[in-house]
């Protein structure tokens, strides 16, 4: 394998996965971003992180970004002689906004691009498939990669059917599949970021093994309201963001969030838990409902809420050129799903950090619980 010799930099945006009904398959990227810069070195790995996950640095091979660069060298045949990785993090961990997704994509295109002719050793659909593998789930990770709004899901039967041909759909084998949808212009969030963290497997470790037949066809029809709501009558957004599958039994490890969510609800705001949460999300359309209002409303509980307006991010995961590096070699500030050839219609800390330095890696677990990212 050709090392490049010029770093690459790559820009990974927030996700907030389910928007209520669409449980581990719906996904919109939001305009808080992670930013990583890598580079091929003689040996050893070095880290540096700054802003959130400082902390992490020490993880060293831990690290979830090194993990995935890892995984992808392997998948194209090879592992350098050395990393060095420099992490500027705004995504808070742990918190429902796709910090893990952000790094694990930040990690495959950053490990891609560092490799002359990576693209033809790992194409698109394996970038997809490799990142899937690690997250563990795709709803995250596709909206991170295309930007948008994103509905990901898994073919049930090889062979047997499919979905049918269409400019939006982007494969990524083995199985998962990926539709991007134009968002409504003027769709906006808000964040309110949970002052302490959920584990994801804490919050997975709640939900029952069965729901009710009606409760399953409630949350059917939410979720095809949903699309409606985010793609072109913002009126149903209200109805669209209820949920039947999740929230409700998520409450006793996250009460902090569950009242939250029915203040902002009870006040007719379209709010959700974020992924896993405990962060939640409200829905705007036009600036409405008004910040003011928002924060009134988080006032109101107690609880130091970090409440941050966000647009969509509707680019996706971006990889930029280092000084000195080929344009054409890292589609300066194009996302992966909207390079040419893929037939997908785009919609559209401290200031010092840590740093730790590692002169060894070992094998890569194929388990990617426990792991930390930067």
């Amino acid at each position: 394998m050709i090392w490049s010799e010029h770093p690459v930099l790559v820009r990974a945006p927030a996700t907030s996965a389910n928007l209520g009904p669409g449980f581990d398959a719906v996904g919109l990227a939001l305009a808080l971003h992670d930013r990583v810069e890598a580079r091929i070195t003689g040996d050893g790995l070095s880290v540096a992180v700054s802003g959130e996950g400082e902390q992490t640095a020490a993880a060293g091979e831990r690290h979830l970004v090194v993990v995935a660069m890892r995984a992808a060298f392997g998948a194209m045949g090879g592992q350098p002689p050395g990393i060095a990785l420099r992490c500027v993090n705004a995504i808070p961990h742990e918190r429902g906004l796709g910090s893990s997704a952000a790094a694990v994509v930040s990690g495959v295109l950053a490990a891609r691009a560092l490799v002359t002719g990576g693209t033809g050793l790992l194409p698109d659909a394996d970038v997809l498939a490799l990142a899937v593998e690690l997250e563990g789930h795709p709803d995250n990770v596709a909206a991170c990669l295309a930007g948008g709004l994103t509905v990901a899901w898994r073919r049930s039967v090889a062979g047997r059917g499919g979905p049918v041909p269409g400019a939006g759909v982007v494969r990524g084998e083995p199985g998962v599949q990926v539709l991007q949808l134009p968002v409504l212009d003027t769709l906006g969030a808000v964040a309110f970021v949970a002052p302490t963290a959920v584990a994801t497997s804490e919050a997975r470790r709640v939900l029952p093994d069965l729901v009710p037949h009606a409760d399953a066809a409630a949350n059917a029809a939410r979720s095809a309201l949903l699309v409606a709501g985010l793609t072109s009558d913002p009126a149903v957004l209200f109805d669209a963001t209820e949920d039947y599958l999740h929230q409700r039994y998520r409450a006793p490890v996250m009460p902090q969030t569950a009242r939250l969510l029915d203040r902002l609800r009870r006040a007719g705001v379209p709010a959700v838990v974020s992924g896993a949460g405990p962060s939640i999300l409200a829905m705007t359309v036009a600036g409405q409902p008004e910040r003011g209002i928002l924060d009134s409303i988080a006032r109101e509980t107690g609880i130091a809420w970090r409440v941050i307006p966000l647009d969509v991010d509707r680019q996706g995961a971006a990889i930029q050129p280092g000084p000195g590096a080929n344009p054409q070699d890292t589609r300066q500030g194009r996302s992966l799903y909207q390079a040419p050839g893929l037939g997908v219609h785009p919609a559209g800390g401290s200031p010092q950090g840590r740093v730790a330095r590692s002169a060894r890696h070992g094998p890569l677990s194929g388990e990617c619980r426990g792991l930390l990212w930067c």
